[in-house]
């Protein structure tokens, strides 16, 4: 039998028999030899999911669905610390993996949102579709792709899964988060600004930590309620560097590419004993780093209009997901809002211990 090529099984027919499309003389010679021609699947068909399993990023339901068990590897990789929280719709991501001419990192993935759906395109074999009507990502990469961890974990895997609980259950916020007896500062600023060494700092000092700099307000449909709950990935930290100045621990440790193009230093918590961890934290404070202003270091009021934009200008989905997350940010921002002005990270500690003790 005769038949186009599939996808999921690396091909045993000859080169003739491999083209995509056969033309009327090779129909001919394939009938007068009485062979059966099947042409039930298309070339263009994505390969057929025959694995998944369920995982909880930040503890919301995902299902992974794909052709290759390597996927799976690398959805254990990000996402077997989270325990499910939350019993919202299941997240579907799909990652057909197919066969192809590829032995170099694609580049970066180009992506537009046009309602419903974000569409990301590496190049013609490396691109993702999500529906959020649908809740699901429908992903294409080359095998070659899928040996490319933190590319492929970062522009497809992670970002298929965040896209739809960034846009649906939780309001994503450039910040940091510790907690000190029981009260919730977010550390907001600029990439570079400092985020993840106070926050890591904050640590090491006894906080409660959350995460480094990526936090995610949560919804009311996600039990959040009226309050600031927010939730983040509190398994690893991420520094710069430069952080080996700073925290002995991390001298030594391996850099790691990261698919932006900057090198990193990851730190995984639930081996250090003395680092107290939490998947969750009500937001108290909100805190603006600035560590390039001159003078002495300070912690000062700020301003909620230029807080209110910085909070906003990462956001995007539909005119009804934005209003959610107008609403959602304006909750956040009835917390009380600060700039802390420093350039010795011990003196940044000690002043956000005693605005987290004594409210000032």
């Amino acid at each position: 039998m005769l038949s186009r090529p599939s996808h999921d099984e690396p091909s045993t027919t000859s080169q003739e028999d491999t083209i995509s499309n056969l033309s009327i003389e090779e129909i001919e010679r394939a009938c007068d030899e009485s062979r059966v021609l099947d042409f039930t699947r298309h070339h263009i068909e994505a390969p057929n999911l025959s694995l998944r399993k369920m995982f909880y990023p930040l503890g919301f339901p995902i299902e992974v669905r794909t052709n290759s068990a390597e996927i799976l590897l690398h959805a254990e990789e990000l996402w077997s610390r989270f325990e499910k929280r939350f019993n919202t719709q299941t997240i579907q991501v799909n990652v057909h993996v197919i066969d192809g001419i590829g032995t170099s990192c694609p580049p970066s993935p180009g992506s537009r949102f046009m309602w419903p759906l974000l569409v990301s395109v590496a190049d013609q074999d490396n691109y993702s579709i999500a529906n959020f009507e649908l809740s699901i990502t429908q992903i294409t990469i080359l095998r070659e792709t899928e040996r490319h961890a933190a590319y492929f974990q970062y522009f497809f895997l992670n970002a298929a899964s965040m896209c739809h609980i960034a846009t649906r259950y939780a309001t994503p916020v450039h910040a940091g988060c510790v907690r000190l007896d029981g009260r919730g500062l977010l550390l907001c600023g600029d990439s570079g600004a400092g985020k993840s060494s106070l926050s890591y700092a904050c640590a090491r000092a006894g906080w409660t930590y959350i995460t480094d700099d990526a936090t995610f307000l949560l919804s009311e449909d996600s039990q959040a309620g009226e309050s600031r709950l927010v939730t983040g990935n509190c398994h690893q930290v991420r520094f710069r560097p430069s952080a080996a100045e700073l925290f002995p621990e991390v001298e030594g440790l391996d850099l790691t590419p990261r698919a932006t193009g900057k090198p990193s230093i990851e730190l995984l918590t639930a081996p250090m004993k003395n680092i107290v961890c939490a998947q969750t934290a009500d937001v108290d404070y909100l805190v603006f780093l600035n560590r390039r202003a001159p003078g002495p270091p300070e912690l000062r009021r700020y301003r909620t209009d230029v807080a209110r934009y910085f909070l906003r200008q990462v956001l995007y989905g539909s005119a009804e997901s934005l209003a959610v997350q107008y609403k959602a940010i304006e909750r956040l921002l009835t917390a009380e809002i600060f700039e802390l002005r420093y350039t010795d990270l011990d003196w940044a500690v000690d002043r956000l211990e005693m605005l987290a003790r004594e409210g000032r």
